[in-house]
């Protein structure tokens, strides 16, 4: 056998096992995202009251241990699921208090195709480029790691200011978060398509929140 047979041979597999993570995790990200859409629109019907912040955090952080611990298994589809459920139900809230906005219903609105907008456009680019994007992991971490101890003290010490600068920093943190995870898809640094959902669900989750809150600033509501 020549060496460029043994090629073939050897990267035909890698590119197979490629494409499947690909569909799997395009797949089941459309599941949770019509899931997490029924849980939120359950919640808004239901006029559920907001999650207590503290509640929040631990539900969150408690669903994404299970996920990642048993995301081998067919229980990390389960866990997958209630995260994405659960993240649904403390979203229903806020969409419902924008709906009661005189302009609420268009923001809504134009925050959702503008998040559809985004991540497609990326995942396309990343998708058709087959750029790698891994040299901005780094960034991204540290970059998430402070937006989010930010976002927890424009919550606490409500500061306005605060909350729309991280809004802004989340939009270029998870439009930077969309690349790296489908370009780490594409090249084989993430081969568990339930870790691949869950990062690009919460890319699109913060993407839609941000873009939420600053669209209601900029139509004064």
């Amino acid at each position: 056998m020549s060496m460029l047979d043994k090629t073939v041979v050897v990267s035909q597999p890698s590119v197979l096992s490629t494409n499947k993570v690909i569909r799997n995790t395009y797949t089941l990200l459309s599941l949770t995202l019509l899931f997490s859409a029924l849980t939120a629109g359950i919640a808004v019907m239901t006029n559920m009251p907001f999650m207590n912040p503290i509640i929040t955090l631990v539900g969150y952080f408690g669903l994404l241990f299970l996920t990642t611990r048993f995301r081998n298994s067919a229980l990390g589809l389960l866990f997958v699921f209630a995260l994405t459920g659960f993240m649904g139900l403390t979203l229903g809230p806020i969409i419902s208090a924008y709906l009661h906005l005189p302009n609420g219903g268009q923001i809504v609105m134009t925050a959702m195709g503008g998040t559809g907008v985004i991540f497609l456009g990326l995942s396309g680019y990343a998708l058709t480029t087959r750029k790698d994007f891994s040299f901005i992991g780094g960034f991204l971490m540290v970059g998430i790691l402070v937006a989010f101890l930010a976002s927890i003290a424009s919550l606490f010490l409500a500061m306005p200011g605060l909350s729309l600068a991280v809004s802004a920093m989340f939009i270029l943190l998870m439009s930077g978060l969309i690349l790296y995870q489908t370009s780490e898809i594409i090249h084989g640094g993430e081969t568990n398509y339930i870790m691949a959902t869950v990062t690009l669900y919460i890319a699109i989750y913060n993407l839609f929140l941000s873009l939420l809150q600053l669209l209601g600033v900029m139509g004064d509501e």
